[in-house]
């Protein structure tokens, strides 16, 4: 369905038609990586892990693009069947999550699995699709966190704070 457009804005959610996709997409990868014990969702914490490298709780919510109460969420599963490790970092506040043995082992088993889906993915849209859409993924989430940035520390005008409206 094209692209409803007006001279200011485009109509229609996006949120709802991005949720779509990552649903159907999300279920194509799970029904693949249940034979290896894994939702979609746990996969890719591990492999950020396993190619990574241990990670304080902050850096991975950062580099995940999820908040810190979600990553702990979806960690306790991966924790509680001892595929990762949830350690004091260096002072009280922070926690550093590795991958544990057994949770690379599951990773490699995996991988393979995770091929398959995204092989299906790929035949399904087309490989020019997919990369056109990884670009536009990419591009998109570089401007939300530029945005958000600056919302976050909006820019001073003459030495005199902004005021948040």
């Amino acid at each position: 369905m094209p692209i409803a457009l007006s001279r200011e804005r485009v109509t229609g959610c996006t949120c709802s038609r991005l949720r779509k996709l990552t649903r159907r997409i999300t279920q194509r990868y799970d029904a693949h990586l249940v034979a290896a014990g894994l939702r979609v969702t746990q996969y890719s914490l591990l492999a950020n892990l396993c190619r990574g490298g241990p990670a304080t709780m902050s850096k991975l919510a950062v580099a995940l693009a999820m908040d810190r109460t979600t990553l702990t969420r979806n960690l306790k599963p991966l924790a509680d069947a001892d595929l990762v490790a949830v350690a004091p970092g260096d002072d009280a506040r922070a926690r550093i999550v590795s991958a544990t043995r057994r949770g690379r082992r599951a990773w490699q088993d995996a991988r393979e699995l995770w091929r398959e889906a995204q092989d299906e993915v790929n035949r399904a849209l087309g490989a020019e699709q997919v990369a056109a859409l990884h670009d536009l993924l990419d591009d998109s989430l570089r401007r939300l966190r530029k945005a958000h940035a600056a919302a976050e520390d909006p820019p001073q005008v003459s030495g005199t704070p902004r005021r948040r409206r």
